[in-house]
């Protein structure tokens, strides 16, 4: 009976022997993980009859840790964390520093909020506006049409380096600082029409474009010479300003000028091209419009020879 049990215990063992898997060694791509085995702090994760809120790690699934810390961004400072919360504006700056938001209307709010921006142009246009706002530097063109401004001061544009264009046509301006214009060095383009100004003020020489049509200057509205140094002027606008004369001298530069609907009655033979001298030609202007104005232009042949065509208006 001893006998018997023996050989059935030893045969129970045996096949619990050979019921265990031969499990296969482990192998590692060093290529991947660029560590060997022996600097890995652990290599494996149990996690047994333990509970917790996060995933458990499978047996030969754990990351080396230096293969983490690529995987892994460093903490925020409190400086990068402030940066990375604050807004950016349109150009580029920090809403607490000296972006285009910040410089404040009248009204409280800030220009580009209340007018539109986009990129170094600033429109404005038909705000009810009674002043001119706050521009950010970096500016380039500037329209407020259609609004209540009735006065331009000398700070206006200041520092505003980069103003090559402003339009305040429609508005209700009739008073214009001396100096609002004159110091902007990059001003190329100036539209004042539909006003009430009285005076014109002095003008930048780099400008190539004037229209102050629609105005009050009337006969000293314009004072002399005031033309003479702007060098690259090429359009000159005066229509409906109560002129009474042509204002003199006119730049070589100049291509088109619009003196509609004035109170011009006489031309001098000098106002365009040279008494004494027959063989000078004046190429460039070939748009003059005289058209509704008091003046017979045929009774000036000679104040047209140097022209290569002949202003537009009455000839009876």
């Amino acid at each position: 009976m001893k006998t018997f049990i023996n050989i059935f215990l030893g045969f129970f063992i045996f096949e619990s022997v050979g019921a265990v898997p031969i499990t296969d060694p482990v192998t590692y791509d060093s290529e991947f993980y660029d560590v060997s085995l022996g600097e890995l702090p652990h290599p494996f994760v149990y996690a047994e009859n333990e509970q917790s809120d996060q995933l458990e790690t499978e047996i030969g699934t754990a990351i080396p840790s230096i293969i983490q810390e690529s995987y892994s961004s460093a903490p925020l400072t409190e400086e990068a964390e402030e940066e990375a919360s604050t807004p950016k504006i349109i150009d580029g700056s920090s809403a607490q520093g000296s972006g285009v938001l910040v410089p404040q209307t009248q009204d409280g709010l800030p220009t580009c909020l209340l007018c539109t921006c986009l990129g170094t142009t600033v429109y404005c246009d038909d705000h009810e506006l009674d002043a001119v706002p706050p521009l950010p530097k970096k500016t380039m063109y500037f329209y407020s049409r259609y609004n209540r401004i009735r006065k331009i001061n000398k700070n206006d544009f200041a520092n505003l380096n980069n103003l090559k264009r402003i339009d305040l046509t429609a508005n209700l301006i009739s008073e214009i600082h001396e100096d609002a214009f004159r110091r902007l060095p990059q001003l190329r383009e100036l539209v004042l029409r539909d006003n009430r100004i009285r005076q014109l003020p002095k003008l930048p020489s780099t400008l190539t474009f004037i229209d102050i049509s629609n105005n009050r200057l009337g006969r000293k509205g314009i004072r002399n010479e005031a033309f003479k140094d702007l060098h690259e002027l090429q359009h000159l606008y005066i229509t409906d300003n109560n002129l009474d004369h042509v204002p003199l001298p006119l730049p070589e530069s100049l291509q088109a000028l619009h003196l509609q609907n004035n109170n011009i009655q006489e031309m001098h033979e000098d106002t365009f091209c040279k008494m004494r001298d027959f063989t000078y030609v004046r190429r460039a202007l070939e748009d003059i419009r005289l058209d509704g104005n008091p003046i017979n232009l045929s009774k000036t042949p000679y104040a047209y020879m140097c022209l290569p065509r002949l202003p537009v208006g009455n000839l009876i």
